[in-house]
């Protein structure tokens, strides 16, 4: 049986907390920064908690199921 490798973009853009929890980068937060408000500056660079439909595939391509 050969061993399961980790998916390389999946580490880079998943991590699992200490509780078990997945997080993720929120989108649209890397260019084209100038026009947006701060408030939603601030928004985008906080992770956020990684949709319950994606938890399975997620956990799947990190090697953890």
């Amino acid at each position: 049986m050969p061993k399961i490798r980790t998916n390389s973009s999946a580490k880079k853009r998943i991590k699992l907390t200490a509780t078990g929890k997945l997080k993720r980068r929120q989108a649209n937060e890397s260019h084209l920064r100038g026009k947006m408000s701060p408030k939603r500056r601030r928004k985008l660079s906080q992770d956020q908690p990684l949709a319950t439909n994606d938890r399975p595939e997620a956990l799947r391509l990190l090697g953890l199921r």
